[in-house]
């Protein structure tokens, strides 16, 4: 198991209120460069939330969220400095209530 670390918000903040799309592609620039490996994904929906353990959690987020997710706690704190109304927090994957840590229900619903 991996622990993930997340900053979670509705989708309208995080994809059209904060400038979040450029901070993450001048990241995905400087891994491309760096040779490094892509460690964060934006999950529209994301599935963790409806692990029984992220209930508070879900029920505190304007729906539907969004979750820049991450192996990298030190990004997801940066990111919370740029972006104020946003929760931050960890969970293990792959487990029995999340077992893809990445997943999004989005998908699973179009």
């Amino acid at each position: 198991m991996k622990t993930y670390y997340y900053i979670l918000a509705s989708q309208r903040f995080l994809l059209e209120e904060e400038p979040l799309e450029e901070v993450l592609k001048e990241r995905r620039r400087n891994y491309h460069e760096q040779e490094k490996e892509i460690d964060f994904w934006l999950v529209k929906q994301p599935a963790f939330l409806e692990a029984p353990e992220m209930a508070e959690i879900k029920a505190k987020c304007p729906q539907p969220a969004a979750a820049v997710i991450s192996t990298n706690s030190q990004f997801i704190t940066f990111l919370k400095l740029r972006v104020e109304f946003a929760t931050t927090g960890e969970f293990q994957a792959p487990s029995p209530t999340i077992p893809d840590a990445i997943a999004s229900l989005a998908m699973s619903q179009s």
